[in-house]
């Protein structure tokens, strides 16, 4: 981390040009919730990241075997599943939703970080997403993924018909009250196909340069809104060329205060953190008003039409 720190100072004092006006707002999104405090991706992570200040809690999707949509990382259940091996190890796509339910997801926090352990945390189960929209509403904000979507039957016209059910798609377009990403820039195609209007986010690899990044950014511009490099891959150049063409950079995922900051220096505009807390503090101490979504002007994007 101490090397990442410094490379970035590097690339902050390079790129002092493009630093971030005071008072723009920068997301706080909430990695698979409160993550680093609570079981990823389970109802109480949410919580605990909506009451520290996440603006959008993130979703990473699976489908089951009879065509369920449920919150889970992994394509498979062997990480944090715990319950009867039949239903709990295995791939996902594989197990009924009944299976799925069996299996507990808490356990394994608590055995992997006996600091942050709690006795509630035993039995929790994987979410739905219409449980997760059911829960919530429209009182927060979702920042959804398609995780392994070519292998998936319809996961996008599933997650679209979701939206609609919970009447969720509108306030996606309109204010972005849903944003939609994936590695897989074929899905964004497809979504981007069924309804243009939607918000969406090319996620990149760890493996992308900011070079090769920076070579992709105009055919990513025809479909999404903005993309979501991996930390140490964003530099000033890479931020500058994406705000260029309008694009949004959402970098994952960031867990001290020292990067947090820099990346701010480097104007990206919201960040994926384990800890909400600690990013809503750094984000406090910064000069200027509170976040309050302010107009990009500053910085150019008084051209780019935004929602």
């Amino acid at each position: 981390m101490a090397a990442l720190a410094a490379a970035l100072a590097a690339l902050v004092s390079a790129s002092a040009a493009i630093a971030e006006p005071p008072g723009e707002r920068v997301l706080n999104i909430g990695h698979r919730g409160a993550s680093g405090e609570a079981p990823e991706h389970t109802l109480p992570a949410y919580d605990l990241a909506i009451g520290q200040g996440a603006d959008y809690i993130e979703q990473d999707l699976q489908l089951t075997s009879d065509g369920v949509l449920v919150v889970l990382h992994d394509e498979t259940l062997d990480r944090t599943a715990r319950g009867p091996a039949a239903n709990c190890t295995g791939r996902v796509d594989t197990k009924t939703l009944a299976q799925v339910k069996t299996c507990d997801v808490g356990s394994w926090f608590n055995a992997a970080f006996p600091e942050r352990a709690r006795p509630e945390w035993v039995g929790l189960r994987i979410p739905t997403l219409e449980e997760v929209f059911q829960r919530y509403g429209k009182r927060i904000d979702y920042y959804i993924e398609t995780k392994s979507p070519d292998t998936a039957d319809r996961m996008e016209e599933r997650l679209l018909a979701l939206l609609d059910r919970y009447g969720l798609r509108k306030p996606a377009a309109v204010r972005r009250q849903v944003l939609i990403q994936s590695f897989s820039a074929a899905s964004l195609q497809k979504i981007h196909a069924l309804d243009p209007s939607l918000p969406l986010i090319q996620l990149n690899s760890i493996t992308d340069t900011s070079e090769r990044l920076r070579a992709q950014l105009d055919g990513v511009a025809s479909y999404a809104v903005g993309i979501g490099p991996f930390l140490s891959n964003v530099d000033g150049a890479l931020v500058s060329a994406a705000h260029e063409r309008c694009l949004e950079v959402h970098p994952y995922t960031v867990n001290d205060s020292s990067t947090m900051t820099m990346l701010l220096a480097l104007g990206v505009d919201g960040m994926f953190t384990n800890f909400p807390a600690l990013l809503d503090q750094v984000l406090a101490k910064r000069a200027g008003p509170p976040k309050s979504g302010a107009a990009k002007s500053a910085r150019g994007w008084d051209r780019c039409r935004r929602t």
